[in-house]
């Protein structure tokens, strides 16, 4: 890391640390109520389920120019929550924590999607089975549904960092683009394609970007091998 580091010039460098930083917060930021919402929708029937599952993936179909706006209608210094929290002293828009929410936005459905196969994976038979010797609907969860489903967790969360390291659009509309405070990695190669020469320097940013990817998406479809192999071996055991 360290020697990727030092082929890049300070602003690079802090473009690419803010990019990881905030991908993480992400990430650790949409996880819990990510397994909440997916195990909801692949285990419960309930009134609005339908308008739920619409909310939670508008973000996938909407513009994320779109989405940012929305953000900072809600949460800018003249939003609904956002001048509620001006006066408590509290700024978010135009924020690292607004790079972070909207990535976070973005990236939410990404992992609901992945874990919400992962926990219609599980066969039901065991859960019963573990309700049967005694076990809460806590303890079985924790014990039985939620290790089963780790395998597809953990690669739906991959992907939430992937996609929150890649958004733009939403960020630059929430976040703006400020050098050291939210310009994260493809803010910064936008800001260098919008100068003299930029093209030539943008490279080695975009290089990268992919690499990150690819370790994401490569990490990502392991997960997503066990989890079909979990779905096989469902299938066969209920043949």
């Amino acid at each position: 890391m360290m020697s990727l580091l030092a082929f890049l010039n300070p602003s690079e460098v802090n473009a690419l640390l803010l990019s990881a930083l905030t991908s993480v917060g992400v990430a650790l930021l949409c996880l819990p109520p990510g397994i909440a919402v997916a195990w909801l929708l692949a285990r419960r029937q309930f009134f609005g389920k339908t308008l739920l599952d619409t909310a939670v993936h508008l973000p996938l179909v909407l513009p994320p120019v779109v989405v940012g706006y929305a953000l900072l209608a809600v949460l800018g210094r003249n939003g609904v929550v956002g001048s509620a929290l001006r006066t408590m002293g509290i700024e978010v828009a135009f924020t690292p924590w607004a790079v972070v929410i909207a990535g976070a936005v973005m990236a939410f459905p990404l992992l609901v999607r992945s874990a919400r196969l992962a926990f219609e994976a599980v066969d039901p038979n065991l859960e019963d089975a573990a309700r049967t010797l005694g076990k809460s609907a806590l303890a079985t969860w924790w014990r039985v549904s939620l290790p089963l489903a780790t395998p597809g967790i953990a690669a739906g969360t991959l992907l939430c960092f992937a996609r929150a390291l890649g958004e733009f659009g939403a960020t630059i509309t929430f976040a703006g683009n400020i050098e050291g405070s939210t310009r994260t990695l493809p803010l910064l190669i936008f800001t260098e394609l919008q100068s003299p020469g930029g093209e030539l320097r943008v490279g080695r940013l975009v290089a990268i970007s992919v690499v990150i990817a690819l370790v994401a998406l490569v990490l990502s479809e392991r997960g997503a091998r066990k989890l079909r192999g979990q779905q096989a071996h469902r299938s066969r055991g209920t043949s």
